[in-house]
């Protein structure tokens, strides 16, 4: 089985620019109509994580949903953008902050697209997902190539978890916490919506404490595009400088034989690989953990830890992390943000959408002493 990956430079968020680049990565790898049948309805899934500017690199950026957007107007197609931000419990109180804020309301109204909300679901096996991919014929998934603090990349297959409806979210990182378990529900959910098309934003994209306000905007410049999640997602890793496999969803999508992760069996049209790899980039403080043997982990897990750690001078007391908490062990008690340590599951769902960067990585003594 081989997969086909366009990669095609795009050096900033200029309107004609972004458009330019995404058409042509479309064109590269058989052009729209290879992947979605004209004059049927199509449901464009950014990542719109939260609230914020899109010069932040958090959220999929405008320009790419409009050039997208455009493109499926080229075949007539009916468009309806949609995310489900983050892991907010108080979901249906922010989304339209998250739109206007993200630039998708501005952009949707300027393009007459329908902006959709994710109010309905129906169960799917172990979660439930949005009606949308029901009631459209295709999804055009676009995610946003970041780091992420505990899956360490997003990309492709990981943008799918912003389907999962609602407060369900908080659950699904409480009930399948271990990383290895997470990863193996965020590819069910891939298997199970399978999106049509996946343009990836990597113009400005984000290194270090992503995926939220505490990552690092890092200018790639570059727009990515296959309809093989895995292999997008391992052509991500190595311009990330990471081992694909070190991506748990990627390792576990492969594993399944849902796409192509063998570099060698990946066609890729446009820029050369080796001519967009850069400096490796920084990496989340979690994930040199992974560093350490097994055998060694085992022994010595219960002293190694990674812990998310509020700075009061940053906070505003927003309560996105009570929220979005899936043990409820935050809460604002004299008007500071207090963690429970004891049942904290250290998701780092409060880091992922704190929007004032006020949630950072502690990390225990051992974890320390050995230089991780």
């Amino acid at each position: 089985m081989n997969a086909k990956v366009s990669i095609v430079k795009c050096k900033d968020y200029e309107p004609g620019r972004v458009l330019e680049a995404t058409r042509r990565a479309v064109d590269l790898i058989g052009g729209i109509s290879s992947f979605i049948r004209p004059k049927s309805r199509v449901l464009v899934k950014p990542n719109l994580l939260m609230a914020i500017e899109p010069e932040s690199a958090v959220d999929t950026h405008p320009e790419v949903v409009r050039a997208a957007i455009k493109i499926l107007k080229d075949i007539n197609c009916v468009i309806y953008v949609g995310d489900g931000p983050s892991a907010f419990g108080s979901e249906a109180e922010n989304i339209d902050e998250v739109h206007r804020r993200s630039g998708m309301k501005k952009i949707c109204e300027e393009e007459d697209v329908e902006l959709v909300k994710f109010d309905k679901r129906r169960w799917r096996g172990k979660f439930p997902l949005s009606t949308w991919p029901d009631d459209c014929d295709y999804v055009l998934n676009l995610p946003k190539l970041k780091t992420h603090n505990f899956m360490l990349m997003t990309a492709a297959i990981k943008n799918l978890f912003g389907l999962v409806s609602g407060t369900f979210k908080t659950e699904l990182h409480k009930k399948y916490f271990p990383p290895h378990e997470f990863a193996r529900i965020v590819v069910d959910i891939y298997e199970k919506v399978n999106p049509a098309l996946t343009i990836i934003d990597s113009v400005l994209t984000m290194e270090g404490d992503g995926p939220g306000s505490s990552g690092e905007p890092r200018n790639t410049g570059l727009i990515l595009a296959g309809s093989d999640c895995v292999a997008l997602d391992t052509v991500s890793a190595l311009i990330m400088g990471l081992n694909p496999f070190d991506v748990l969803i990627t390792k576990e999508a492969s594993i399944r034989g849902l796409g192509v992760s063998d570099i060698n069996s990946i066609s890729i049209v446009g820029q050369r690989l080796d001519s967009v790899i850069g400096e490796p980039f920084k990496l989340p403080a979690t994930s040199m953990v992974r560093k350490i043997p097994r055998p060694v982990i085992e022994i010595v897990k219960k002293f190694i830890r990674y812990y998310p750690h509020v700075k009061h001078d940053n906070c505003t007391r927003c309560l996105a992390c009570v929220e979005a908490c899936p043990s409820k062990v935050i809460s604002l008690e004299k008007n500071r943000i207090t963690i429970k340590y004891a049942k904290c599951i250290a998701c780092f769902c409060c880091q992922e959408v704190c929007p004032s960067a006020a949630i950072k990585v502690r990390k225990s003594i051992l974890a320390k002493m050995i230089g991780l």
